[in-house]
């Protein structure tokens, strides 16, 4: 009876340490939206960029989250000190400090430079989602069926906490300091993340230990192996196939309604700021909603239906820039904060109900680089995203300075969001008979 109570206590101090590693983690990443939104108006206000190379090098600076499949890899198969996971954590950290400090204080930063910079962060911020990831699919494998989602509806939860905070002070921020005494300040924090992560051991999260006992080459290959065995499962990958076509297909025109909400009709950046605040705060109910109503709902059905909404607001958008809403006596600011918000939440919360899926149907052992992939598949899609948003814009005349066929690349951004319903039974769900045979 005492050494049951003993293990009882241990798991269940294990639990908390793992919550809150898991918080800080996902916290400190979701707070990268106050640099972000101060890198949005550097480049527009104090570089004079154009809305087609904003939204180039919005996409381009997320190149490094394709190379997260390697270090998914890497994490499982080479151990640092015997660890796998926070040692990673800290390593990514470590390089977004550099990078944010030196974006805040390299002299005459030119376009380019500030490029690599913003590449080294997201690298640095790759490192640790994978390794934050990885966690979050070991520590959900070890839970109670019943609990299954909840990990990855906390993390949603601290991330987007994060990000409204974020936002909030970041359209605040931008109204009495520099972009660049925001990057210093978010280097800070980046430190004390450092710092804070190498406190704390890793034993004490009790996730599967790494082994010991062979190489480093036979491991990789080991990891390569259950990676491909993970991925030709066909619920894993036709799932991961819809996923990524269902971002990769929508030339999304963020850059360019930066440009139209702040060059045409002249909202202050407190009014985006609160617009992201507003997708945040969307976020984190719906990521509490999920864990109470929706875990049980086939994520079919979810993700479709996410899928349908966002282009029901890309729809609205359309009658957004044509006035119609102003006329009706609804002001540009509160649609903006509204509409735009919920349009930025529902891109990010379809990534809740679709890794809770992924993390059901993974193998044990490859947990985090099948999540990296995934990770990795999005990031992808999002950049394609990205250019073909570009390419439509560019195609349609849309620029700085004229904005007439803007009404036209909306609702063809909202007819490319509604294919990916057509091939919806490309989700994949493991059968109930074979979850009762494991």
């Amino acid at each position: 009876m005492e050494k049951e109570q003993k293990m009882e206590g241990e798991r269940a101090a294990a639990a908390a340490t793992q919550r809150w590693v898991i918080g800080v983690g996902f916290w400190v990443q979701g707070f990268r939206l106050f640099p972000w939104l101060g890198v949005n108006f550097f480049l527009k206000d104090g570089m004079g960029v154009a809305a087609s190379s904003l939204q180039i090098l919005q996409a381009s600076a997320n190149l490094p989250m394709v190379a997260k499949p390697l270090l998914g890899l890497l994490s499982d198969a080479v151990p640092i000190r015997g660890y796998r996971r926070l040692p990673y954590v800290a390593i990514g950290a470590l390089l977004q400090a550099v990078s944010w400090v030196g974006i805040a204080l390299w002299p005459s930063l030119s376009l380019p430079v500030l490029t690599i910079f913003l590449l080294l962060s997201n690298f640095g911020a790759s490192i640790c989602e994978v390794a934050n990831d990885a966690i979050v699919a070991e520590a959900g494998k070890q839970a109670a069926s019943s609990s299954g989602g909840q990990l990855q509806s906390l993390a949603f939860m601290f991330g987007s906490s994060a990000g409204a905070l974020g936002n909030l002070l970041g359209g605040i921020a931008l109204s009495y300091f520099s972009p660049k005494a925001m990057f210093l300040f978010f280097a800070i924090l980046l430190v004390l993340q450092f710092f804070t992560t190498m406190a704390i051991p890793e034993s004490s999260l009790k996730l599967p230990k790494a082994a010991t006992n062979t190489s480093v080459v036979s491991s990789i290959r080991k990891q390569i192996k259950e990676l491909s065995n993970a991925l030709c499962m066909p619920e894993i990958f036709w799932s991961i196939i819809w996923f990524s076509v269902s971002y990769a297909v929508i030339p999304f025109l963020l850059g360019t309604m930066f440009f139209y909400q702040t060059e045409v009709l002249r909202l202050d950046s407190s009014i985006i700021g609160l617009s992201k605040v507003f997708g945040q705060v969307a976020l984190l109910a719906w990521s509490m909603a999920y864990n109470k109503c929706f875990k049980t709902i086939p994520a079919r059905k979810v993700l479709s239906a996410l899928q349908f909404i966002t282009a029901v607001i890309m729809l609205s958008d359309v009658l957004f820039v044509q006035g119609v809403y102003r006329k009706v006596g609804i002001p540009d600011s509160m649609y903006t904060i509204v509409f735009s918000g919920l349009l930025e939440g529902l891109m990010l919360f379809k990534v809740l109900p679709f890794s809770v899926l992924i993390a059901n149907l993974c193998p044990s052992g490859c947990e985090g680089s099948v999540m990296a992939f995934v990770m990795s598949a999005l990031a992808l899609s999002t950049i394609i995203s990205g250019y073909l948003g570009v390419a439509l814009a560019e195609f349609m005349g849309v620029s700085g300075d004229d904005f007439s066929a803007l009404p036209l690349c909306l609702l063809i951004e909202a007819a490319c969001t509604m294919l990916p319903l057509c091939c919806s039974s490309l989700i994949k769900e493991r059968k109930e008979k074979e979850k009762k045979e494991q």
